[in-house]
């Protein structure tokens, strides 16, 4: 398979999908819920869901397919596209322009490519393994911050907060707050971990996310050269991910607190598996 071919389609692919999200920003769209009353589809995550997953059937007609709303199709294709057609949908749908669109593509398991693309910004964030980490074609690193005392992070909360008191990311937040120099909340998963590997954020930490959440992001820090580690659940994915240091001083923070956060983990080949056979 051509990497680099595909990657370009990837990209392709992304930019008609976010000019379909910019056409309809500001408009009234309709919507539905998912898991509780903050967890929004709207139409415009249909249609860019629909628009990327007939690109794919097209080009790439007996790829498997893993994706937020479609869910996952019946092939058992040793590649895999994973799909977030519209990451950040509650900010989209109130007009904030912190959202993307997230596709990514491995290989029995293992990361091949990771596009995302911030519509409102014109950004577009890139890569492909062992090929490097881009921002509309400029190589990006991770930040070199090595302290939690001068670090900035971003992370998120879950969308059964309100009903999981426990593991709703509260109390880490509030624990790690103190020993750092900032912390952000974009409400898009794909969008922090960009800022991660291009150096905007040191570092960033949620709970539950999903796999199309965070598949095309954890290739692109990791060819910016940081790391991510996650551990997969019955509730959604843990993630800790920014350059290496800042990644050991999360844990060993997060640990204080939340000492399964990680758990034991899974490898690419179980995360794929399990998701192939849960659709979460």
């Amino acid at each position: 398979m051509d990497i680099q071919k595909a990657l370009d389609y990837a990209k392709q692919w992304a930019v008609e999908a976010g000019a379909l999200q910019l056409e309809y920003l500001h408009k009234k769209i309709k919507y539905n819920t998912k898991s509780s009353d903050i967890d929004m589809v709207t139409e415009v995550d249909l249609l860019c869901e629909k628009l990327i997953i007939s690109k794919i059937k097209e080009v790439y007609p007996l790829h498997s397919i893993i994706s937020e709303e479609a869910g996952k199709s019946t092939d058992e294709n040793e590649y895999v596209w994973i799909i977030d057609p519209l990451d950040g949908t509650n900010n989209y749908f109130h007009g904030y322009p912190a959202f993307a669109v997230s596709i990514a593509l491995r290989c029995r398991n293992e990361p091949l490519i990771g596009v995302i693309y911030v519509p409102y910004a014109g950004e577009m964030f890139s890569a492909a393994k062992g090929m490097g980490a881009y921002l509309n074609d400029i190589k990006i690193e991770v930040s070199a911050t090595d302290g939690l005392k001068g670090s900035l992070l971003a992370t998120g909360f879950p969308y059964d907060k309100a009903e999981d008191l426990k593991n709703n990311n509260i109390e880490l937040f509030a624990h790690i707050v103190p020993d750092i120099m900032g912390i952000r909340r974009s409400g898009s998963a794909a969008y922090d971990m960009c800022c991660v590997a291009c150096g905007r954020l040191d570092g960033y930490w949620e709970q539950k996310i999903k796999l199309w959440d965070m598949a095309a992001g954890e290739l692109i820090i990791r060819e910016a050269g940081g790391e991510v580690l996650y551990n997969v659940h019955e509730k959604g994915i843990n993630i800790i991910a920014g350059n290496p240091t800042m990644v050991k001083l999360l844990q060993s923070k997060i640990s204080e607190v939340y000492k399964d956060f990680l758990g034991r983990g899974r490898d690419l080949t179980q995360t794929l598996q399990y998701y192939r056979k849960n659709n979460h």
